[in-house]
Order: C-alpha cells, then sequence, then structure tokens
C-alpha cells in the first residue's frame, strides 16, 4: 500500500470505531515473532505466513476463505 504500511493500516482500522469489529487478517512473509506480536496487539484476528509454494498458498486462502465464511460467527450489527 502506497504510504502506508499493514502495521498502520491495521491501527488505524481497529482505532476507528466504526471498522474495529471488522475482522483483520494478516497475510504475510514475516515470521518475527515481534511482528505477530505487534500485529495481535493492535487487534490483528489472524497471522499467517505466506507459503513460498504456489500450490500451498492457495490451500491456505482457501481454508482461510472457508473459515471467515463458514465457521466464523461475525455480528452482522457494526460491520
Amino acid at each position: 500500500m502506497p504510504r502506508l504500511d499493514g502495521r498502520k493500516a491495521l491501527k488505524r482500522i481497529k482505532e476507528d470505531p466504526e471498522l474495529r469489529r471488522i475482522p483483520v487478517v494478516i497475510l504475510t512473509t514475516s515470521s518475527d515473532e515481534a511482528d505477530v506480536l505487534n500485529c495481535y496487539d493492535n487487534g490483528a484476528n489472524t497471522y499467517i505466513i505466506k507459503p513460498v509454494e504456489f500450490e500451498k498458498f492457495l490451500k491456505a486462502v482457501i481454508t482461510l476463505g472457508q473459515y471467515w465464511f463458514f465457521t466464523a460467527e461475525i455480528p452482522d450489527e457494526g460491520l
């Protein structure tokens, strides 16, 4: 994202009363523990390290979509 990295975007989303309930998924190449902690401390709902291999990446994205659309309970109000 030009001029705004993901950590800053996450922080802005979670500080905004109208947006803070939107689930935020971090999809990144970083496995650094400080990055993981920072994202969860700032309200991330999950942190996924992108697999390098395309097939594994595709499986991760499909699994993520299935979870958020078919398994997770997300409130209607406020979204």
